[in-house]
């Protein structure tokens, strides 16, 4: 499956959410995932299963408990393949930047200017 096809469904990014808080076990997960989207439990675990054999998690069994974690390799291949892609939104940013800091120095001036009132 490809790394857009498994964050295409917002279940798999709620869970990511939820996970890139720190650790959770699969009981605290489904507890939230339920709760906002009103799935089973095991459809819960599906989405689970699904992020680990794709690498977006990694589990570790604590007793009885499965605990659920982000694994970053996967998020870091999709950040470097849409490097080619931020020049569409970086320079508009850094524009916008320039002309908010050029407007709070125009209005800090004009409010410095003696005689002028408050």
């Amino acid at each position: 499956m490809h790394a857009f096809d498994v964050l295409g469904d917002p279940v798999r990014r709620r869970i990511l959410d939820l996970l890139a808080d720190g650790e959770l076990s699969s009981g605290e997960v489904t507890s939230v995932v339920q709760e906002e989207f009103g799935i089973s439990q095991p459809g819960v675990s599906q989405h689970l299963r699904v992020l680990r054999e794709n690498g977006f998690t990694t589990v570790r069994a604590e007793g009885t408990r499965r605990l659920y974690s982000v694994d970053p390799a996967p998020l870091q291949e999709i950040d470097g393949w849409l490097e080619r892609y931020r020049r569409f939104w970086s320079q508009p940013l850094d524009a916008l930047a320039t002309e908010l800091a050029r407007g709070r120095r125009e209005r800090r001036s004009k409010s410095e200017e003696p005689g002028e009132e408050r």
